[in-house]
């Protein structure tokens, strides 16, 4: 069976917006090509399912930044920022990089606003991990409800990063994937 599976706004009921998929991300450039797609191993595709299923009752849904991330985009992204408390050192992997790892928000289901998460996506500051209690008392919630989401549909969770969430025993259990391994290139021309 192919490991990666494609996550899509109507199958899925989350919203998709692929931060390295355009300049809006921490190296102001695009990582992916616009039409990189969202991509999970099929073993992470019911956990999505489960997180969703939580949040709509709330009147919450998910917003993927990032989720399947080629072994290529991880060296990218590390040759930017070389930053182990925030990126994953490339010789090592990141559990994106396997394809059980998701980077997500919270939106207002019904408006499609994000909610106040502290900080913004990749902000490499304290600010931005979990347990922190200088943000506004809202944001402090909003990231307790995604970390109350995403825990208790089956997800681990990394303590510096309240938007990163992925499989547990993930470097163990899964291999490293590369450009490639999609058949359609997803980076950037270099």
């Amino acid at each position: 069976m192919f490991p990666l599976v494609p996550v899509t706004e109507a199958e899925h009921d989350v919203r998709i917006a692929l931060a390295y998929a355009t300049p809006d991300n921490f190296t102001a450039s695009p990582v992916y090509v616009p039409t990189a797609g969202c991509w999970l191993h099929a073993d992470a595709v019911p956990l999505l399912i489960r997180a969703v299923e939580l949040a709509r009752p709330l009147g919450l849904a998910l917003r993927i930044l990032d989720a399947f991330r080629p072994a290529e985009a991880q060296w990218a992204l590390w040759h930017h920022t070389p930053d182990p408390e925030f990126l994953a050192d490339p010789r090592i992997g990141s559990t994106h990089s396997r394809g059980v790892a998701l980077d997500l928000d919270l939106i207002d289901a019904a408006s499609g606003a994000p909610l106040d998460m502290g900080t913004g996506f990749d902000a490499f500051t304290p600010l931005s991990h979990h347990g922190v209690t200088a943000i506004p008392v809202e944001a402090q919630r909003n990231r307790l409800a995604l970390l109350g989401l995403m825990t208790a549909a089956g997800w681990d969770f990394y303590g510096n990063e309240w938007w990163h969430y992925q499989m547990f025993d993930a470097r163990a259990r899964y291999p490293l994937l590369s450009d490639g391994v999609l058949g359609a290139r997803r980076m950037m021309p270099a």
